[in-house]
């Protein structure tokens, strides 16, 4: 069972207890925005999905994550790696760490950089890269900081209470790949 271990924060595998966490997230519609949901989840589908959460990154093409304060079993967010590509050696990352309470106290920073290090030595990734909405100030600061590079805007990209907003797409490259 994967578990990758910081000084904070840790990140494991979902497991079929996070049932009633991944329903409060998937059905908070204050962040559909961000998971372009438009519908709520119901418990059956959450826990089909959790049924076939066992499947590995090759064969789901994608990698979610809870991430979870050290000592503490119930999760604070997710971080997910989507749009797995093993032949171009490429896939997008997203983050929540859903209470506000828990954000802007460096555990997002930490769930990212032990995302990176994983993608990177363990996948042998060449690149990552996010979406991110242009007014998401934590979020582009949050990438930023680990080096990703802004490669262009998609222009009125997301409809956001009722305005069109962009969408800045971002890039890192593994340069220390063998």
């Amino acid at each position: 069972m994967l578990t990758l271990r910081g000084e904070s924060v840790h990140l494991r595998a979902l497991e079929p207890e996070d049932l009633e966490f991944l329903y409060l997230i998937e059905n908070d519609e204050s962040i559909w925005e961000v998971s372009n949901t438009s519908t709520p989840y119901s418990k059956f589908l959450i826990r089909q999905y959790l049924k076939n959460a066992h499947q590995d990154i090759f064969e789901a093409k994608q990698l979610r994550l809870a991430i979870g304060k050290n000592g503490q079993r119930q999760p604070v967010g997710l971080i997910d790696l989507f749009d797995f590509d093993p032949k171009n050696a490429r896939a997008g990352v997203g983050i929540l760490v859903h209470d506000p309470e828990n954000r802007n106290v460096g555990i997002g920073k930490e769930a990212l950089g032990l995302l990176i290090q994983y993608a990177f030595r363990k996948l042998n990734l060449h690149q990552l890269y996010a979406n991110i909405h242009s007014q998401n100030q934590p979020s582009l600061h949050l990438f930023t900081t680990f080096g990703f590079q802004k490669i262009g805007t998609k222009k009125q990209w997301n409809l956001v209470e009722g305005q069109y907003q962009d969408e800045e797409m971002f890039q890192l490259i593994n340069h220390h790949q063998l």
